[in-house]
C-alpha cells in the first residue's frame, strides 16, 4: 500500500468516527425532546430551594388592667418623680392554700390566672419615695383612721382607679433601708408612675426627712399576720342602693360580687373604694370576693348596716 493510499485510509476512519459521533449525539438529544413532550411527563431543573423552617412564638400577656384612672383630693400635694415605672418580673408565687370557718368559704380554682391591675406579683417596680403629713392616716381609700402610720399613697396612675387600695408594699431604698406599707390613698399629680408618697412616719425609717426624695424599688408583698377582713356598707346604703368595700385585706382585692336572683353580679368599683350596686339589687345578700390571685371568698349573713365595719372570719391565702 502506498503511503498516498494509507492517508486516504485514515481520513476515512476520522469521517466515520465523526459521523458517528454526531449521530449518537443528534439521537440522544431527539430521545430527550420525545421524553419531554410526552404527556404526564416533566422535566426535572434540578434541586428545589429550601423550605423555611417557621415557628410560633406565644404572645407576651399583659397583666396591666384596663380601668382609667380617676384623681382623688384627700392628701397634700408631693413633687413629680422624673423617672417612670419600670416593672423587672422576678420569681414566680407559691402554691395557693386555701381556708374557711362558718359562713364564709373559700374557693380557689387553681386554672384561674391572676387578676393583677398595673401593680402585678412578683414584679420589682423604680420610682422614687417622697413624704406627706398622713393626719390620722385617713385617704382616698377611705378605710378610715389607720391603726399604724406605716402607710402610704400610691401614685395616680398605679392606683388604676382604687385597685391599688389595701395593698401591702415593700419598699426598698438605694441606702438599703426597707420598710413594708399599707396603700391607703392616692397621690395625685404630679406624681408620677413609680412614685410613692410615704406618710411622714415611713419615710423616717428610711431616710431623714429633709432629703426630700429617695430613690427606691418596691414590689408587692402578701403579709403574714394580718387577722381577718371586714366589710363595711357605704353611709346612704339601703335595700335600694349600696356601697360594699372590703376592709383589712391581705392581698388587693380584683374583684366583688353579690348575690342575686339571676346568680352573681360583679359590681362596678369607684375611685374612692366601694363597689356600687345602684339599683340595689344584690344589697344585704352573700358577698362574693376575688383577689388578684383568683381566690374567692364568700361572705354571707351580713345585714345592711350604713359605716358599720363587719368583721368576718374569712381571709386569703399568703403568697
Amino acid at each position: 500500500m502506498t503511503t498516498r493510499q494509507a492517508a486516504r485510509q485514515r481520513r476515512r476512519r476520522r469521517r466515520l468516527v465523526l459521523g458517528t459521533a454526531v449521530a449518537v449525539t443528534a439521537a440522544g438529544v431527539l430521545a430527550y425532546l420525545v421524553m419531554a413532550l410526552l404527556p404526564g411527563r416533566k422535566v426535572d431543573a434540578g434541586p428545589a430551594a429550601a423550605a423555611p423552617l417557621v415557628t410560633t412564638q406565644p404572645k407576651a400577656a399583659d397583666a396591666a388592667g384596663s380601668a382609667s384612672p380617676s384623681a382623688t383630693a384627700g392628701r397634700s400635694s408631693s413633687p413629680s418623680a422624673s423617672g417612670s415605672a419600670s416593672p423587672k418580673t422576678t420569681a414566680s408565687p407559691k402554691a395557693a392554700r386555701s381556708s374557711a370557718k362558718g359562713s364564709q368559704k373559700n374557693s380557689r380554682g387553681s386554672s384561674t390566672p391572676p387578676a393583677a391591675g398595673r401593680i402585678r406579683p412578683n414584679t420589682s417596680y423604680q420610682g422614687v419615695a417622697t413624704a406627706y403629713e398622713a393626719g390620722v392616716g385617713d385617704g382616698a381609700c377611705l378605710f378610715g383612721p389607720s391603726p399604724d402610720m406605716m402607710i402610704a399613697a400610691m401614685n395616680t396612675t398605679d392606683y388604676e382607679t382604687s385597685r391599688a387600695c389595701g395593698a401591702y408594699v415593700l419598699v426598698h431604698a438605694a441606702n438599703g433601708k426597707s420598710i413594708t406599707v399599707r396603700i391607703t390613698n392616692e397621690c395625685p399629680l404630679p406624681c408620677a408612675p413609680g412614685q410613692i408618697d410615704l406618710s411622714q412616719q415611713a419615710f423616717a425609717k428610711l431616710a431623714d426627712l429633709k432629703v426630700g426624695r429617695l430613690p427606691i424599688t418596691w414590689s408587692l408583698v402578701s403579709p403574714g399576720s394580718i387577722g381577718t377582713m371586714s366589710i363595711r356598707y357605704k353611709t346612704g346604703s339601703s335595700a335600694y342602693w349600696c356601697g360594699i368595700q372590703v376592709i383589712g385585706h391581705r392581698n388587693p382585692v380584683a374583684r366583688l360580687e353579690v348575690r342575686t336572683g339571676d346568680g352573681w353580679r360583679q359590681l362596678p368599683r369607684t375611685s374612692f373604694n366601694y363597689f356600687i350596686s345602684a339599683d340595689g339589687r344584690g344589697c344585704g345578700k352573700a358577698i362574693r370576693v376575688t383577689d388578684i390571685y383568683g381566690e374567692q371568698l364568700t361572705v354571707n349573713g351580713l345585714a345592711v348596716l350604713p359605716n358599720v365595719v363587719q368583721p368576718t372570719r374569712a381571709q386569703f391565702t399568703q403568697h
